[in-house]
């Protein structure tokens, strides 16, 4: 089974200024990986895209390294790297994994949380709203991820916290594959309102709210995915990798 083609703009040829560096190469890889316009499995060529940025090969190792500690890319031999897969046969065992960290995280949060946290959160969840409007889906996933990030470092613990942001990571490009589907089919049930009854429950310091919600918020996720694949693909999906 393949993905749909996408109709989004190559950019291969687009040269960077010099001096920009790795960080530049991982901003915009990054971005294309999350946004799918680098499909799940593709090999990259370390010289190409050196050629492409107009840079050594050192600031796209690094790159790429950066890139493979988000859990985006991954290294099947020591000379190559490839955009890591998504095994829809592993959606349950994902799932399982985020409820069980993003539970977590809720609990600690509403118990350590601060006046700075809470703040922090509210804008990222305003962030969120704003994105909503005009169907931006890179701004959207970018604005979740960092909103369930501010909840992250409220709980305090960067053990779980680094576990969850590439948890989050891996999300964020399901997201982006179902955006679509989400805002044409389903746009009435997105209710913005999801993020404030979190962040109220941490506010409340209501641990056990905080940790339902989370729950609740999690089922949301694996639910609207499962309709867009039955909608989208045949019978048999799980067996198969995107």
């Amino acid at each position: 089974m393949a993905l749909p083609k996408t109709d989004q703009k190559k950019t291969l040829h687009r040269k960077l200024a010099k001096g920009s560096g790795a960080q530049e190469v991982y901003r915009i890889l990054r971005q294309e990986i999350l946004t799918l316009e680098i499909p799940p499995g593709r090999f990259l060529d370390e010289n190409q895209i050196a050629e492409r940025f107009n840079l050594s090969r050192s600031p796209v190792r690094e790159a790429l390294i950066r890139l493979t500690g988000d859990g985006l890319v991954i290294s099947p031999s020591n000379r190559t790297n490839q955009i890591a897969p998504l095994d829809i046969s592993l959606f349950p065992k994902y799932i399982e994994s985020l409820d069980v960290t993003q539970r977590m995280i809720n609990r600690l949060a509403a118990q350590l949380r601060t006046d700075t946290d809470i703040e922090k959160m509210i804008a990222c969840q305003e962030a969120y709203q704003e994105a909503v409007k005009p169907n931006n889906y890179l701004a959207m996933s970018e604005a979740n991820k960092a909103y369930h990030m501010a909840i992250a470092e409220a709980s305090k613990n960067p053990y779980v916290t680094q576990f969850y942001r590439r948890l989050l990571d891996e999300g964020q490009r399901m997201l982006h594959l179902h955006f679509e589907y989400l805002m044409e089919v389903e746009r009435d049930n997105i209710n913005v309102d999801e993020h404030s009854k979190m962040t109220q429950s941490i506010i409340d310091q209501d641990v056990e709210l905080a940790e339902k919600i989370a729950h609740e918020h999690v089922c949301l996720f694996r639910d609207r995915f499962l309709r867009f694949l039955q909608r989208n693909f045949m019978e048999g999906f799980s067996t198969h990798t995107l």
